[in-house]
């Protein structure tokens, strides 16, 4: 993978990119264009792990466009990918296209530091507009404007033992907590051994992934406010603890097929299968307790093209490039597709080896799935619109203060006041 090629054309791209840098984040229109020495225009993209992936990407989209060089730069370090990148987007240099993952990205969209590609994509001709995943486009826009784009993402799914659940009737749309730790306890109690509703996670990490399904009725990201001082956060933790002290999860991990429930980030369509399958011969996907909307989107990373890039056309050449079938269908992106046709491709190809008999999962087992199945993961896919713009810092703040009140060292409330207080702090610095 190239790097930064030589300093003379680093020089040159600041120098560019320093007489770009206007207050309106717009490029005057007599902006030079960065090129290198063979006169190829230069665009730079940030990225924040090496990997084959990117090797690939940028053959096959320099082979695309040849009169363009991708030049990647890698800095593996996370605090310093952080500080490194938020000081240049912020002074106006920097990259034209950088992983914006973890960046203050509502800052830089309020600042006019990002451009908005929701234009660009609908009038651009060279995509195949019915076959992208709008479900997922929709979903991750922000007041209808498209700042960050994936090129792929995964699902947080919640399955249940379908046997175990065969004759219990689950409104799984509007079901709370409560009602499934009733349910849980009556499972849990019935056959010839108990079982966990789940396990193998400690109640820090339920509350973290409670809140990250419920993010907006506790952080009101646009006023910066918090309102984890409250009954309802109260309350939500009460209800973990609960489910901990009555046996009803445990932090220990279980056997396969020892517990009834269990949540899990599907990656691509094989973890349909490897993932689902692993935990029980007829899986069944439900909606979680008390989650908002639909299937919860989780995306590994993003990309963002700056507002003052000299090079905006060319920025979005490499991200209309990453949504093509050519791009979606790179064998080392992550993921699920974006493309409709991709996901249909693998799931048909796995469908066809199961029926074969061909297909094997990691344990080497020969899973029996049905046909209703593979209908009911596409619909997965193409029904997912849930997605929250959790912030990890707060996230990370909920966990490590809530111990104090699952270790019984301080009450509910004393727990709540303290990460409304620190949450209150970090998001007004």
């Amino acid at each position: 993978m190239k790097k930064w090629q030589s300093m003379l054309t680093m020089g040159i791209f600041i120098m560019f990119m320093t007489a770009c840098n206007s207050g309106d984040g717009k490029q005057p229109e007599n902006a030079e264009r960065p090129v290198n020495q063979e006169g190829k225009t230069v665009v730079t993209l940030s990225v924040q792990q090496e990997s084959p992936f990117y090797d690939t990407v940028e053959r096959k989209f320099e082979d695309k466009y040849p009169d363009i060089d991708l030049q990647i730069r890698v800095i593996e370090d996370y605090e310093q990918y952080q500080n490194t990148i938020n000081t240049e987007i912020l002074s106006g240099k920097g990259p034209d296209i950088f992983e914006i993952s973890g960046l203050p990205i509502k800052d830089y969209v309020n600042k006019n530091l990002l451009l908005d590609m929701k234009e660009l994509m609908e009038q651009d001709e060279t995509l195949n507009h019915s076959d992208l995943q709008t479900n997922i486009l929709d979903a991750i826009k922000s007041n209808g404007s498209l700042h960050a784009m994936p090129f792929g993402f995964n699902l947080r799914a919640f399955v249940g033992d379908g046997d175990l659940l065969e004759n219990t009737s689950i409104d799984d749309q509007n079901w709370t907590w409560k009602e499934f730790e009733h349910i849980a306890k009556e499972l849990g109690a019935s056959g010839a051994e108990r079982r966990y509703a789940m396990a193998g996670e400690a109640p820090d990490f339920r509350i973290q992934e409670m809140i990250v399904d419920r993010y907006a009725e506790f952080v009101d990201t646009a006023a910066k406010k918090a309102m984890f001082d409250t009954p309802l956060f109260v309350d939500a933790m009460q209800q973990i603890k609960d489910m901990y002290d009555n046996q009803v999860m445990t932090s220990e991990a279980a056997d396969l097929g020892k517990q009834m429930f269990y949540s899990t980030v599907l990656r691509s369509p094989a973890d349909f299968i490897n993932d689902l399958h692993l935990y029980f011969s007829n899986p069944k996907l439900l909606q979680k307790p008390e989650q908002n909307g639909g299937t919860r989107i989780v995306l590994s990373s993003q990309f963002a093209i700056q507002a003052k890039s000299p090079v905006k056309e060319e920025a979005w050449k490499f991200i209309s490039f990453m949504l093509s079938e050519e791009g979606q269908s790179i064998q080392e992106r992550q993921g699920f597709s974006l493309l409709k046709s991709v996901n249909k491709k693998q799931l048909t190809d796995i469908q066809e080896q199961i029926g074969s008999g061909t297909y094997k999962t990691p344990d080497g087992k020969a899973p029996k799935v049905s046909d209703e199945e593979f209908s009911m993961f596409e619909e997965f896919i193409h029904t997912a619109d849930n997605y929250s713009e959790a912030d990890g810092k707060v996230i990370f703040i909920v966990g490590e203060e809530s111990m104090a009140f699952f270790s019984e060292q301080k009450t509910a409330e004393e727990a709540a006041k303290l990460i409304q207080n620190k949450v209150t702090t970090y998001l007004n610095e």
